[in-house]
């Protein structure tokens, strides 16, 4: 009787561990997921994109935009950009499609002739946390909503404070939410603000704006020997700050063409793992010493990244190149693992750890094998029918796919969910 009482709760917990799993993992809360990792835990995907494994859901027609889209308590977030003029964001329903909720204001603006082709709108992808919606719009506005219903909270208008010109190419980088505290790579620096009034605490790495001054790449949070600091990287530099002070802990100089420092870094053990239009790939070493940090360039190679934030896996990283291939390189050394035929100009990636779902700009969803021996695509499957340069979100058993003229969502027909001892390596 003791050992049959034993065994069900055993049960009962693997069956609440399970549920929570997923649960969490029905949640794409903002840039690359909520470790901006672009890693979708406890799940496993299936070999191949047909139609035995993946099934249209819905779709619906929207105006353009490069946001990725979000996923949280049963609603997708999407954002555009109507007739040059406003900027809209919209819930709609996960299951159905349904239009929950929108909110616009007036905020479109025209980027240079010399970046015509990149278009006239809306690119940041939002962020939700606990509750609140966080929408940056292309005039260096930080727009605060409720999460349900769309409810005005607050705005900040980043030009205004600081007194910055407009960002050139429109404000790009994703805002960050930590905690009770909301960061910005916005008003030429890094600004944290308190999440729930928009009360700006301070501002770092502050300069006049201005084409070098409009961060492209998004921060991220990383604990580096035991200190929480905040990963920002500027069109010029990457740094690690201080997150209660915005202090400079340390800084590295990143070479790229025109200040083409795009992809978000990623982080390998110390350090981090980045690669540029124009410069090259490098492996930074963040080392701890008696009067402070210091960061070592550990090696460099002449690939050249673009737009395209890698995926990291084990000692690994999958990166889509300038010239339009895909790498795979060791972290441990620099060495190229192996280097494929061209495959798009754009890859938005998320990953299983086994397997890497990745959208090129004209629609076409690639399955690949995280392989670091070869290059092995194991299956693709064109959507849409325009050009796609927002990320890819993915929640659970569900994926959406946001191209210029509509938000389109896909599922996968079986159940994919499992516990991490389970998954296949």
């Amino acid at each position: 009787m003791f050992l049959n009482r034993v065994l069900l709760l055993i049960s009962l917990l693997v069956l609440v561990i399970s549920s929570s799993a997923s649960m969490a993992q029905e949640s794409w809360t903002q840039w690359r997921g909520s470790q901006r990792t672009g890693i979708v835990e406890n799940s496993h995907w299936p070999s191949s994109l047909d139609k035995t494994n993946l099934a249209p859901l819905w779709a619906s027609n929207f105006g353009p935009s490069y946001s990725g889209p979000l996923i949280v308590d049963g609603l997708v977030y999407t954002t555009e950009t109507e007739n040059k003029k406003w900027e809209i964001v919209t819930a709609i329903d996960l299951n159905t499609g349904v239009k929950r909720w929108e909110k616009k204001w007036d905020g479109a603006m025209a980027v240079p002739f010399y970046a015509k082709a990149n278009g006239d709108w809306i690119r940041a992808t939002p962020a939700i946390h606990k509750g609140r919606l966080y929408v940056a719009g292309m005039r260096d506005l930080l727009v605060c909503l409720d999460a349900k219903t769309g409810e005005d909270l607050w705005n900040k208008d980043f030009v205004k404070e600081f007194k910055t010109p407009l960002p050139s190419f429109g404000y790009v980088s994703s805002p960050l939410p930590d905690g009770d505290f909301i960061y910005v790579q916005a008003g030429g620096g890094l600004v944290k603000l308190n999440a729930e009034t928009g009360e700006i605490l301070w501002r770092s790495l502050g300069d006049k704006g201005g084409t070098y001054g409009a961060a492209f790449s998004s921060p991220i949070i990383e604990t580096l020997h035991g200190e929480r600091q905040l990963i920002v990287q500027t069109r010029q530099f990457l740094a690690g700050l201080d997150m209660d002070s915005g202090s400079v802990l340390w800084k590295q100089e990143v070479p790229a063409f025109r200040g083409m420092n795009i992809i978000t870094p990623c982080r390998y053990k110390s350090g981090f793992f980045v690669s540029t239009y124009g410069g090259g790939t490098y492996y930074f070493e963040i080392q701890k010493t008696d009067t402070g940090y210091q960061s070592t360039e550990k090696w460099k190679t002449t690939v050249q990244g673009y737009m395209s934030t890698p995926i990291i896996i084990g000692q690994y990283a999958y990166v889509h190149l300038r010239n339009q291939r895909v790498t795979c390189i060791d972290i441990e050394t620099g060495k190229t693992q192996w280097t494929s035929t061209p495959f798009g100009k754009y890859w938005s990636m998320v990953s299983d750890g086994d397997r890497i779902l990745a959208l090129d700009e004209t629609g076409v969803l690639y399955l690949v094998n995280a392989n670091p021996e070869k290059f092995e695509v194991l299956s693709s499957h064109k959507l849409g029918t325009s050009n796609t340069w927002a990320h890819i979100g993915i929640a659970n058993n569900h994926i959406l796919i946001r191209d210029l003229s509509q938000l389109i969502c896909l599922k996968w027909k079986k159940d994919i969910s499992i516990t991490s001892a389970n998954k296949t390596n």
